[in-house]
């Protein structure tokens, strides 16, 4: 079995869960539009003698490296001890290093800490500082040069954290050894000189990246990520571009809204979730998660009235929305308390120092002394005037 049967195999076992799967904004609403699963990285698990090589290999270096502090070789990147880079073969010189924004290739292998082999590539493409790879590659890569070939040292904050991986296979908080040879570094290619269809495919990696971090947790960087991928569709075009590649890249760029509003409400960033979903029902007015997630938006704002508007909007485009009636009933319900709560609080703030006395009486006497009030400020007022008449006479 090849390894795309084996990744195949291993989508079934787990249902083919998807990214909108796994919150509760997303459990019922239709989601195989917004929540591609991203690609597996590629499998590349090698052969018994092959993998043992490797693993010595990676076993040497680290006990050359142990300890760190006897060896000047080692560069602590972020002063804390916990991502450090050894040069194991020099490269072209300082000024092959590639800058951010760059393209990148580079010849990777992925190690724990007991020197197991977990991931090999032997080509990696991915553009620096995207945030298209985990920490340890984005920060250590930008310090090598064109034909260096290094190791890295990290700690798992800078690998695959808490949740470890299942593709590749990294257990959680686990420390990673890394043999990295940077093969090439090429500037990114101009956007508006880039083919519609080239545009779409690079907005949507993107995207799928995003996709990534959302499904760890690590809601900021899907944020940039998704942020990145608005940009490429944003991007103007020199090259000629048919309607129907056009709408496709309306396409990706509403997803992306979408899923960038759906982090940004993980994050309780509610204002700028709604601005998100803002933007993508300005391209498709009846987009029914823009519409769901704008209402869970006004609905934590305490905007009840609205919120429920925008929902029944939603629900009115697709009636049979089982998550879309249960957060309007609820929501519903909230609004009704919320307004009885309101009138119990004016009644309480307004009183009533009368409340001895008959309504009906009250209201007779308020009457018996509007009249009486009247009565007395007419008769004064004729009687000004007759002694204004009286003394114009005398005069």
């Amino acid at each position: 079995m090849d390894s795309a049967d084996l990744h195949a195999a291993k989508r079934r076992r787990s249902g083919g869960t998807t990214l909108l799967d796994s919150g509760e904004d997303f459990e019922v609403l239709d989601e195989d539009d917004l929540d591609d699963e991203p690609p597996p990285l590629e499998d590349a698990r090698v052969g018994k003698e092959k993998e043992n090589d490797a693993q010595k290999s990676v076993k040497e270096a680290v006990e050359e490296a142990v300890p760190a502090e006897e060896s000047q070789e080692w560069l602590d990147v972020l002063g804390n001890d916990q991502l450090k880079k050894k040069v194991l073969e020099a490269g072209q010189g300082r000024d092959s290093r590639p800058e951010k924004g760059q393209n990148v290739k580079i010849c990777l292998k992925s190690f724990l800490k007991d020197g197991t082999l977990v991931d090999e590539q032997q080509v990696l493409s991915f553009t620096l500082g995207d945030g298209d790879v985990i920490q340890a590659l984005d920060l250590t890569v930008q310090l090598m040069e064109i034909g260096e070939k290094a190791l890295i040292l990290t700690d798992a904050k800078y690998a695959y954290g808490t949740r470890g991986s299942s593709e590749p296979e990294v257990p959680p908080n686990a420390e990673l050894s890394l043999e990295i040879e940077l093969m090439e570094a090429t500037d990114a290619p101009d956007l508006e000189l880039l083919a519609p269809i080239e545009k779409i495919a690079l907005a949507s990696r993107k995207r799928e990246r995003g996709n990534v971090h959302y499904q760890r947790g690590d809601y900021a960087f899907a944020v940039n990520s998704y942020s990145i991928a608005l940009q490429i569709t944003e991007s103007s075009s020199k090259v000629d571009i048919s309607p129907e590649e056009e709408n496709e890249l309306v396409d990706v760029k509403v997803k992306c809204l979408n899923n960038m509003a759906a982090s940004q409400l993980k994050l309780d960033h509610y204002e700028a979730a709604f601005k998100s979903c803002v933007s993508a029902l300005a391209h498709q007015p009846d987009n029914i998660k823009a519409l769901f997630r704008m209402g869970k938006v006004l609905a934590l704002q305490g905007e009840y009235a609205e919120a429920i508007q925008t929902l029944r909007k939603a629900l009115k485009l697709e009636p049979s929305n089982k998550t879309i009636h249960a957060e309007l009933s609820k929501l519903v319900k909230k609004h009704s308390e919320q307004r009885g709560a309101e009138q119990a609080m004016y009644k309480k703030m307004l009183g009533n120092p009368t409340s001895s006395i008959p309504q009906k009486c009250w209201a007779k006497s308020s009457w018996g002394l509007s009249w009486k009030w009247l009565f007395g400020a007419t008769a004064v007022a004729i009687g000004g005037v007759a002694l204004s008449v009286v003394m114009a006479a005398r005069n």
